[in-house]
């Protein structure tokens, strides 16, 4: 057991408890304006450390600064580097600035719950203490993905303070005003809607023609190489992806890190084998052979091979990523089942196809109806 001692100030009588921390080292606490005070906190202390609680001080002290950087160095070795961009930008910009100079014991749910709310609505600080203040990003919102992004990255350090024993519990888990992300609506093209695109796109045509007929990622389709097609069975191995992460191309295994065979139409034989006549090999498929294609912007001053094609066709405004979702459409119309989807997809499961296109199985829910029906109706008869 610790001891609780009395000492004189300037302003009066003090206590001080003296304990000894679960690894036998003495230390204590001071400035307690009461005997009571005093012993309670010996009692919890005493409490903590037989429970398996105890938060030494000294190692509280740390930083929410301090701990950032290494949580950040650990996902790099994990993280795709567009992943880790994503991470890495939102400690930068939102969570050092905000809580950098912060120590762990001194974030609250309030604290973070009203951070959230401010990053939300882009309100500047009103609160009355100067290190909340500080957490101002501006007057402009932040989109949904933004805001759980950075609230993810403060949650995620303070998981690693808890689990140093820094801090006994996280107060940014449980947090209740996280803004909620709106799917937009999938865009899905017609047979004939694909005809006008991929004519209008030019020497693009095939490029469209796959991402709208394989599913394929634009990382994966444009680092498809001669030697990963199988002409004699129609099939495209997707082995690689090329993600562009600044001004900089990063190339490695495809986003589920799976790598899969994927069919594609009888149509494109020829224009495939065009692609790779006179190309060696390991030649890109795309373009020239050797430099990546770059992703076509879908907005901006200037418009791109691909927004020029969309006018063109007369279509709505879209980008080559929505093409998948109409690979996924026309899979699914011509009768393949939703494991075989799931492959072609390169999703990591079943059920996140199901999820991402469930609005493909709404008239579904007809036929289910029907079938019931008449299931009922048989079964009276019989009677």
């Amino acid at each position: 057991m610790g001891t609780v001692e009395s000492y004189d100030t300037g302003a009066g009588r003090r206590y001080r408890v003296r304990y000894r921390t679960p690894d036998r080292k003495q230390t204590d606490k001071r400035g307690f304006r009461t005997k009571r005070e005093a012993e309670l906190y010996l009692a919890t202390v005493e409490v903590s450390k037989a429970t398996g609680e105890y938060i030494d001080p000294a190692r509280s002290r740390t930083t929410i600064g301090e701990l950032g950087p290494n949580w950040l160095a650990a996902k790099r070795t994990r993280l795709k580097p567009s992943s880790y961009k994503a991470l890495e930008d939102a400690w930068r910009v939102y969570v050092a600035p905000g809580w950098g100079a912060t120590t762990v014991p001194a974030v609250t749910y309030s604290d973070a719950r009203a951070w959230v709310s401010q990053l939300s609505a882009g309100a500047a600080k009103t609160d009355r203490r100067d290190h909340i203040r500080s957490r101002g990003q501006g007057a402009r919102p932040k989109s949904a993905t933004v805001v759980i992004r950075a609230h993810g990255v403060l949650a995620s350090v303070l998981d690693i303070a808890v689990r140093d024993r820094r801090i006994s519990h996280n107060p940014a888990r449980g947090i209740d005003n996280l803004p909620r992300k709106e799917r937009k609506p999938h865009q899905y093209l017609t047979h004939a809607e694909i005809q006008r695109l991929a004519t209008a796109s030019g020497t693009h045509a095939t490029l469209i023609y796959l991402a709208a007929y394989t599913g394929l990622r634009w990382g994966e389709l444009t680092a498809l190489r001669v030697r990963d097609v199988d002409a004699l069975r129609r099939r495209l191995a997707v082995t690689e992806s090329a993600v562009r992460v600044g001004a900089e191309i990063h190339v490695g295994s495809p986003k589920t890190h799976e790598l899969r065979s994927v069919p594609y139409p009888e149509f494109l034989e020829l224009p495939i084998a065009k692609l790779c006549e006179g190309k060696p090999r390991d030649a890109l498929l795309f373009g020239g052979g050797l430099d990546y294609l770059q992703r076509p912007r879908a907005s901006g001053k200037s418009r791109s091979w691909f927004v020029r094609a969309l006018d063109d066709a007369g279509l709505e405004r879209m980008t080559v990523h929505d093409l998948r979702h109409t690979a996924a459409s026309l899979a699914i119309s011509s009768g393949a089942n939703v494991k075989a989807v799931q492959r072609m997809l390169g999703h990591a499961s079943a059920a996140m196809t199901l999820d991402v296109h469930a609005d493909l199985f709404d008239d579904d829910l007809d036929t289910v109806s029907a079938s019931l029906n008449a299931a009922r109706a048989a079964s009276i008869a019989k009677a």
